[in-house]
């Protein structure tokens, strides 16, 4: 189902709104601090999780196992498009929002999506504070923190999102986000949060080139057909795939300030050889790498040693899910016009990948 055809027209003009008024938000969260001052006395930000990666690497499943276990707070759908301030937006929201059946989300890889689903919106936040990192072409990575307004404002946020999933529910969860921009920002997230945990899958190079690109053409049809997708992943911060594409700059892999081209396997090849590279020189006690093919092939095994990593009360509850998990679709993939050298060195960084992974014993 297409973005066009997924909302109402009065549900479209909202999420205008919504994305035309970021600086408005930021100045209501204000008042949403003091209204909600007693709900959010008490909530502290204690030991979050961000799962981060190229996009098709298994983030969003990774979420969605995590969120049921009751332990992990999270945004959901339910949040846009008020996405800084939650809890008004919640009360408000509450009068006419109404339940929905979960539906395909626009990716065509046969995850479903609704009201209650988690996803990744930090990046509007990130976006309205940092907005020198987005460039016409591409993002430039994170090398210091360097703004306390931000760092004041995101915490809050947090916290927020923590009281409004604790409603009804066990109390004490933790923040927990999926947001592939994070990954230009590993060294602001060791930081700012020494307690976290930051997990990165990854994948085979190849496939995991080849899926990106599969993306990549399906959001450029989608877009050209249907322009309020494209306006919704501009709102929402998502720059992985189609008209809004913006990869990350890591060590300047790229040249130009042009747009790239992107319609060749090799750009994904090459963008997937700078990401995990770079990942590779950020891991430390707080960054996990987890292999997607691990997970799959050991699914009891590789969720017991996460639970342990992400420290669970309750570890049983995220190993019970191991029946979910399914390998990821294949591709058709023609390299024969690759570099040899370069799926060389994109193998080799992949085997440098398992050897710093999460041991499965």
């Amino acid at each position: 189902m297409s973005y066009e055809n997924r909302y109402s027209v009065p549900e479209k003009w909202l999420h205008r709104i919504g994305f035309s008024t970021g600086a408005v938000q930021l100045n209501v969260s204000d008042i949403e601090d003091r209204l909600y001052a007693k709900q959010l006395e008490g909530i502290v930000v204690k030991q979050p999780v961000f799962i981060t990666a190229l996009p098709r690497a298994g983030t969003t499943i990774l979420l969605n196992l995590l969120v049921k276990t009751g332990e992990f707070a999270t945004h959901t759908y339910r949040d846009m498009p008020f996405v800084l301030c939650p809890m008004l937006w919640q009360k408000f929201s509450s009068r006419f929002q109404q339940d929905d059946a979960p539906r395909e989300r626009a990716h065509g890889d046969g995850l479903s999506i609704s009201l209650q689903s988690p996803e990744a919106f930090e990046e509007i936040i990130w976006r309205l504070f940092w907005k020198d990192h987005y460039r016409d072409s591409h993002i430039e990575p994170w090398t210091d923190c360097g703004d306390d307004e931000f760092l004041d404002f995101f915490t809050r946020h947090m916290r927020k999102i923590i009281a409004l999933r604790n409603q009804g529910g066990e109390p004490g969860r933790r923040y927990a986000s999926k947001n592939n921009g994070n990954i230009a920002r590993l060294d602001i997230l060791q930081d700012v949060f020494p307690d976290a945990t930051v997990i990165i899958p990854f994948r085979d190079p190849l496939d995991h080139a080849a899926s990106l690109l599969n993306q990549h053409q399906r959001f450029l049809a989608m877009h050209s057909q249907d322009r309020f997708s494209a306006r919704y992943m501009e709102g929402i911060g998502h720059y992985d795939f189609g008209d809004n594409l913006k990869p990350v700059n890591f060590n300047d892999w790229i040249k130009s300030d042009r747009r790239p081209d992107a319609t060749g396997l090799g750009f994904w090849l090459d963008y997937w050889i700078a990401a995990y590279r770079y990942i590779l020189s950020r891991q430390s006690d707080t960054v996990h790498l987890l292999s997607y093919a691990d997970l799959i092939s050991n699914p009891h095994e590789s969720l017991a040693r996460l639970a342990e990593v992400l420290r669970l009360r309750d570890p049983e509850a995220l190993v019970c899910q191991a029946g979910e998990l399914r390998p990821a679709r294949e591709h058709s993939i023609d390299s024969s016009a690759l570099d040899p050298d370069m799926l060389v060195h994109a193998n080799e960084i992949n085997q440098k990948l398992h050897d710093n992974s999460i041991r499965i014993d």
